[in-house]
């Protein structure tokens, strides 16, 4: 019972949020000068045109997998990062900032938005069906994950964005260098559980105040 909620979890929320938090990414970066995403038809909803063999396939069903075999891991992945030509923006540096945090501000706009909902159906006193309210609050939490998750500064995800924008030059440029091996830290910090004691209190203490 606990795998079919975690597949069902991942492909009705999980999948949509992840592509919709890609498309802000092509989205923001058109709207400031760089057309290559919408060019590639990557500025849609078509979830065939997102998918990620290792982030969308591969890592979620190992961890689905793991969840049904009763490991403690939750469900996560991503899909095929939007192509963005930084060169291409009005002003690089402050564009490529604005372009990386659109993702996670989208994914805390959906969190927001449904906790929204939820509170003015309660204070409406119309009441939400048990399993429409559970989906609404698994979603929240997802979307809040999302958002946390890629705000870690480690290249690729987006909160190196946000640090390489503010840094000097030279240093930038020498911490953009870790980025073929940003996933690979990732993974063994997932692994060695580094990243759980940072993001899941995090996650946890704004779902509570969501929901």
């Amino acid at each position: 019972m606990e795998f079919l909620q975690s597949t069902f979890i991942l492909l009705f929320i999980l999948f949509p949020s992840v592509i919709l938090h890609e498309c802000a990414h092509g989205w923001t970066a058109y709207r400031l000068g760089d057309p290559t995403a919408k060019l590639a038809g990557r500025l849609t909803l078509n979830p065939l045109k997102h998918i990620d063999p290792l982030g969308t396939i591969i890592l979620p069903g190992i961890l689905l997998i793991m969840r049904a075999l009763g490991y403690s891991t939750f469900v996560l992945g991503w899909a095929k990062p939007v192509p963005v030509d930084f060169l291409k923006l009005h002003h690089p540096r402050r564009d490529m900032m604005l372009v990386a945090a659109s993702g996670p501000a989208v994914n805390i706009g959906l969190a927001v938005g449904m906790s929204l909902i939820i509170k003015t159906c309660s204070f409406l006193k119309i009441g939400l069906l048990d399993p429409v309210a559970e989906m609404m609050a698994n979603a929240i939490f997802i979307n809040l994950l999302l958002a946390v998750f890629n705000l870690i500064p480690i290249p690729p995800l987006d909160g190196s964005r946000l640090v390489a924008g503010v840094l000097p030059r030279e240093l930038a440029f020498l911490y953009s260098r870790m980025e073929p091996y940003g996933i690979l830290i990732v993974m063994a910090l997932l692994y060695l559980g580094v990243l759980n004691r940072i993001v899941f209190p995090l996650v946890e203490f704004f779902f509570y105040h969501l929901v």
